[in-house]
């Protein structure tokens, strides 16, 4: 019995010495970064992680677009990789939170089956208003709604999208009345605010500053809970609409379910230290990025937090799962 209990005792510190070399010898090939979606959006940022992380790793990091079903082909993909660090995939809330409420059939479980690595960086979004809209602040805009109920219309970029859930969200903690239009694409539902035929919209904030330059939006406010440091004299929504809380858009890195936490940590370190050096860095504030910075832990509570909103979002929405 002795002896058993001695060999019981000896297991886990075994499995920990083995999690550490893995560690300690981590990375010695190329690390793939799954991005499950079509060239042009979020691998953009991607590839600058991906470039930087080479430099400083001394082995490749090689990014992989995986598009397909919303983002389910690249994630599954990933779910189903060794837990070995060696392949990571980078996402939005769109395949691991909204999917949940949007979708029958998501073929993974978001929780279960990935480990968090890092909550990497989040686009800022902001509400404007084609500049016709005779308002200057948010406030004013907010005035104006309440004085005309179902006169005036918000866009977003597909119904249950995160530009549409924001909206809701907004109108309802508000108490608004304004319609929604919802737009196959970024692109359409800001072409037409900007030319008049919707009055506001949610967008993120270098899709918002080229039009602003031109004269033709009015960026009145950020959707963050907080103002956006290089602006800082853009009011958040939420000190105009107390309890107004955006529903999160981060990009952020995940690896397969039973993870060593030594694998998971460097990995993270590797990202933070990637996206604050001095030259990724000025190319995310350009971006309109925000930093997070996130441990895996905050990153996990982020996604439980995540799921509360969404799930609060497509309930007032009245969005049904496809």
């Amino acid at each position: 019995m002795l002896r058993k209990l001695l060999c019981l005792a000896i297991v886990p510190v075994s499995v920990l010495g083995a999690s550490v070399a893995t560690a300690q010898g981590f990375p010695s090939k190329p690390i793939r970064m799954i991005v499950p979606f079509p060239p042009g959006g979020v691998d953009t940022t991607g590839r600058l992680l991906a470039q930087k992380m080479t430099e400083n790793l001394g082995q490749a990091v090689v990014l992989e677009n995986r598009g397909g079903a919303n983002g389910m082909i690249g994630s599954s993909e990933v779910a189903r990789a060794a837990p070995d660090g060696y392949t990571m995939l980078m996402t939005t809330p769109s395949t691991h939170i909204t999917a949940v409420f949007l979708s029958k059939n998501v073929p993974f479980d978001p929780v279960k089956d990935f480990t968090p690595i890092c909550m990497a960086v989040e686009p800022v979004t902001v509400l404007v208003v084609n500049s016709g809209v005779k308002v200057t602040s948010l406030r004013a805009l907010v005035d104006l709604a309440r004085a005309s109920p179902g006169k005036m219309s918000y866009a977003s970029s597909g119904i249950g999208s995160a530009f549409h859930l924001m909206g809701e969200l907004f109108k309802t903690t508000a108490n608004l009345d304004i319609l929604h239009v919802p737009y196959k694409g970024t692109g359409p539902m800001l072409s037409d605010v900007v030319a008049g035929r919707i009055d506001m919209a949610f967008v993120a904030l270098n899709s918002a500053l080229v039009q602003e330059k031109s004269g033709k939006l009015k960026i009145l406010a950020v959707a963050e809970g907080t103002r956006y440091a290089r602006m800082p004299d853009l009011p958040s929504a939420s000190e105009i609409v107390p309890g107004f809380e955006k529903p999160p858009s981060w990009f952020g890195f995940f690896g397969p379910a039973a993870m060593p936490k030594p694998v998971v940590d460097r990995l993270n370190a590797e990202i933070i230290k990637a996206v604050n050096a001095p030259d990724v860095r000025a190319k995310l504030d350009e971006g309109g990025f925000a930093i997070h910075n996130s441990t895996p832990e905050q990153f996990a509570a982020a996604m439980k937090k995540g799921f509360e909103q969404y799930g609060n979002a497509v309930r007032i929405a009245g969005v049904k799962p496809e």
